[in-house]
């Protein structure tokens, strides 16, 4: 394995690797980058997923020698299915560790694991099969990709995420919403059908189609909870209704916070049984922060609205459904969940997609 000392190429690795804004695209641009420099037999970027305790291994790009695209693992996978981390204990160690680690491989050569870091946390591990283990100039060279890679990792997260509860911000709702729709080839004619997306072609775990909704999550009366508590322990309230909501949800769906006292999920549901699962998962977020004992102002509750995502939606078609069925949801007694498509069909609401396409266009 020799380094390829051209600079113009490592330049241009460096520049390639830098302009992503789209993790899953970062990831393959790494083990890209790599794989070209290097030359390596495989390259892979394992990512940590899951809550604490119960941690997976999520393959975010693996690419041989001549493959010519890589393989992951699909959206939407289950994370049961997903390897836990002590089930690969060479890769666990590198991560405990924060080091570097080596070991043969059966078919000869060697695997070599880097620690994963942005600059909050330990995110995952890149492993390098090679004939022989990477030299001094290699592993300077892999540790200076790595930073780059961690650098823009911490870049992602602060124009990524809402700097009190973490989740994701408006921003990026909008722009994850319209890649999801260019990659489903959404046509503006087919407003009426719901979005089922297709299984990736390279994928180590297969699925089944899958549908897509969006809710829009409203904590009850939080102008009372400022009024009467203050603006800290408001504060206190948001960043405690945002870790019941990673409680509640899988480790890919996506969460932000719109501003406020409004938070937004995008979920993927297995198509056939979508309303009923998406029903059930925030059915299950009010009922745990229904539950839960918030210090100093004790019950807290949410009301949420919820849709299914439809061919031609845009961002605010689609949360204006939502939008519409919290909006019943509050008039009708608040801690509740209910389905823009159901309040539909029972009468309750007109279906206005139609038009607010029309009035956006």
């Amino acid at each position: 394995m020799e380094v390829d000392s051209h600079a113009p190429q490592w330049v241009d690795r460096l520049a390639t690797l830098s302009r992503f804004r789209d993790r899953e695209l970062l990831d393959i641009s790494l083990a890209s980058a790599l794989r070209d420099l290097l030359q390596p037999r495989q390259v892979a970027v394992w990512r940590c997923v899951g809550q604490p305790g119960d941690e997976r291994w999520l393959l975010r790009a693996r690419l041989g020698l001549n493959d010519r695209a890589a393989l992951s693992d699909p959206a939407g996978v289950a994370i049961d299915d997903l390897p836990p981390l002590p089930s690969q204990p060479e890769r666990w160690h590198s991560l405990q560790q924060r080091r570097i680690t080596r070991t043969a491989l059966p078919e000869g050569g060697c695997c070599s694991r880097f620690p994963l870091a942005s600059d909050r946390d330990l995110v995952g591990v890149l492993e390098l099969h090679t004939p022989v283990p990477p030299g001094d100039a290699e592993q300077r060279m892999v540790a200076s990709l790595l930073r780059l890679y961690g650098n823009v990792l911490g870049l992602l997260d602060y124009s990524e995420r809402d700097t009190l509860t973490g989740l994701l911000n408006r921003k990026t709702f909008d722009e994850s919403f319209m890649r999801l729709a260019g990659q489903l080839g959404l046509a503006a004619n087919d407003v009426c059908e719901p979005v089922v997306a297709p299984r990736p072609p390279a994928s180590r775990l297969g699925g089944r189609p899958q549908s897509v909704w969006l809710a829009m999550v409203d904590i009850d009366h939080f102008k009372r909870v400022n009024d009467q508590h203050g603006h800290l322990i408001g504060d206190e309230v948001l960043l405690l209704v945002s870790r019941l909501m990673r409680n509640c949800f899988r480790f890919d769906d996506q969460l932000y916070r719109f501003g406020g006292e409004e938070f937004v999920v995008l979920v993927r549901c297995q198509e056939g049984a979508g309303a009923a699962d998406a029903a059930g998962a925030f059915e299950r977020l009010r009922r745990h922060v229904q539950d839960f004992a918030f210090p100093r102002v004790g019950q807290v509750t949410v009301s949420v609205g919820f849709t299914q995502v439809r061919r031609g939606d845009t961002p605010a078609v689609a949360f204006e459904r939502a939008d519409q069925a919290v909006y019943h949801a509050k008039q009708h007694g608040r801690n509740q969940v209910h389905e823009h498509a159901a309040l539909v069909a029972a009468g309750q609401l007109q279906d206005s997609a139609r038009d607010s396409d029309i009035e956006l266009f």
